[in-house]
């Protein structure tokens, strides 16, 4: 009898592919870094079909290790990046372009352009987003209008347009003999182009950036008994198994946490960072520069909905660390050189390489070191990095509440980063609240797998998901409040330096 779920994490920098148990333990795991393509200052590609291979590697990879068969899984959830999106050839599977990353700023002049008369809100009051280029759509109209191929296959009806867990639901279900292109409602709210209220496109947006509906892909529930479909029998699970679930990588991190009461909040610390507070069955909207987005739909019941502050640039600035300036050769090796130092020696990185997201949504940012003198020292620069995540958190922290109007009282913490204990306990002095790091911290892909879990009923409900939830470690406020105002001050101007900087 199959006894275990799979999850294949569709991140920005890796893919991996997890195995978990009835309790949430990880039975099986693998992982795979693909390329990032960087054509120009402010561009960001991923090849479609590399992230497609590497999906497949990382099954056979942790069903390997795992000593399970594909058939020992009783179905499959899916999890990704978000806004990045892909134009492919529904006849040849074909990428019509590289997949546009959610840090890629090339669509500025269309989102320019977008706003002139109507301001940045324009589709806020439907999608619940201001124009950024964050989002999918303008970087969908982009590749309408840059690339004729694409163009033309749209307007021949043989083009599809999905966000990553798109693409590969297509692969796994059957490809080009029969694929479902479908996206769930969370990843759909990411695009601009979904009306919070009717989980559906909404016409008039697709109108106003020229691009047509029967490209866009079905949207779907987040965790979905009718299925979309079933992994082919001489594909990489070699059985064929239920694809039910999936969630954006920062709402299957909420599930993951099991935080399906409203006021409660995660904050994921990956290539960039999100913090989401849930806030029920009905969109809040921001006054100060969150989104709103849909957190999980169940098939059958309500929407449940989510205040949303989201970072570009989080452990993608210990990269920049690594593999730019070449000051650690590994990304743990970040801690080890901080703690050289008692503190940041007056030294601030704002790493606004693609402009500043949520609260300010300034693309006309870029990043800065502030504070420098002889003194510092490459110690200090590896404090700057951790505490820029820190600090970056505070500030989505100091918009929820007032957005929310119920102060943050302790703050759920899960990805790479919370490996670091010296950033946890910096975020538990800056915030002045407790940080509590889970058992399990690959609470992204454990959301999708619920996701797909509850579908099929091998989990019967969210009661049965909080049982699987314990505590690691918290981390407790230790700061002097003095030095802790010195040091949220001084983070704010060195903020100011970042504006205006693109012309």
């Amino acid at each position: 009898m199959a006894k275990y779920i799979g999850a294949l994490d569709l991140g920005t920098t890796s893919n991996r592919f997890i195995v978990f148990d009835h309790q949430g333990r990880i039975i099986g795991f693998d992982q795979m870094e693909h390329e990032q393509i960087l054509p120009r200052p402010g561009w960001v590609e991923h090849d479609p079909m590399e992230i497609w291979r590497n999906s497949q590697a990382v099954i056979k990879g942790a069903l390997g290790k795992s000593g399970i068969s594909g058939g020992d899984l009783v179905a499959i959830g899916i999890t990704n990046q978000r806004e990045t999106a892909v134009l492919w050839d529904k006849n040849s599977g074909r990428p019509l372009y590289n997949a546009i990353v959610w840090q890629c700023t090339r669509s500025n002049d269309i989102c320019r352009r977008l706003s002139a008369g109507h301001g940045q809100d324009r589709f806020r009051e439907k999608t619940g987003l201001p124009i950024a280029t964050y989002f999918s759509g303008p970087k969908v109209r982009w590749i309408l209008d840059e690339v004729p191929e694409a163009r033309t296959a749209a307007q021949k009806g043989s083009a599809l347009f999905g966000t990553i867990e798109s693409w590969i639901i297509w692969w796994l279900t059957g490809g080009p003999n029969g694929g479902a292109h479908v996206t769930d409602v969370t990843n759909a709210s990411r695009t601009l182009m979904m009306n919070l209220n009717t989980l559906d496109w909404d016409d008039e947006i697709l109108n106003v950036l020229d691009i047509p509906r029967r490209i866009l892909p079905r949207i779907v529930p987040s965790s979905d008994r009718n299925t979309w479909g079933h992994t082919a029998k001489d594909g990489a699970f070699n059985s064929t198994i239920p694809v039910c679930g999936a969630l954006g990588d920062q709402q299957a991190a909420l599930v993951g946490q099991t935080c399906f009461e409203v006021g409660e909040a995660k904050n994921t610390y990956g290539t960039g960072c999100f913090l989401l507070l849930n806030t029920g069955n009905e969109p809040v909207a921001s006054r100060h520069g969150l989104l709103t987005t849909v957190a999980y739909q169940v098939r059958g019941e309500k929407p449940v909905y989510c205040l949303e502050g989201s970072i570009a640039i989080a452990g993608a600035l210990v990269q920049w660390l690594r593999d730019n300036l070449g000051l650690i050769d590994a990304a743990p090796d970040v801690e080890t050189l901080a703690r050289t130092v008692p503190n940041n020696g007056g030294a601030y990185i704002v790493p606004a390489f693609s402009g500043l997201f949520a609260p300010y949504w300034r693309s006309d940012a870029r990043g800065v070191i502030a504070g420098l003198t002889r003194f510092v020292n490459k110690g200090h620069l590896a404090r700057a990095v951790l505490e820029a995540s820190a600090y970056q958190t505070l500030e989505i922290v100091e918009a929820m509440n007032k957005d929310s109007g119920v102060a943050l009282t302790s703050l759920k913490v899960d990805g790479g980063m919370v490996a670091n204990e010296l950033l946890m306990q910096f975020q538990a002095d800056i915030l002045d609240v407790p940080v509590i790091r889970p058992a399990v911290t690959e609470t992204t892909a454990l959301g999708a797998a619920y996701a797909a879990g509850l579908a099929v009923g091998y989990w019967s409900d969210s009661d049965e998901l909080r049982h699987n939830w314990a505590v690691d470690k918290t981390w407790e406020p230790q700061m002097d409040p003095a030095e802790r105002q010195k040091g949220i001050g001084d983070w704010k101007k060195a903020v100011a330096r970042t504006f205006n900087w693109v012309e």
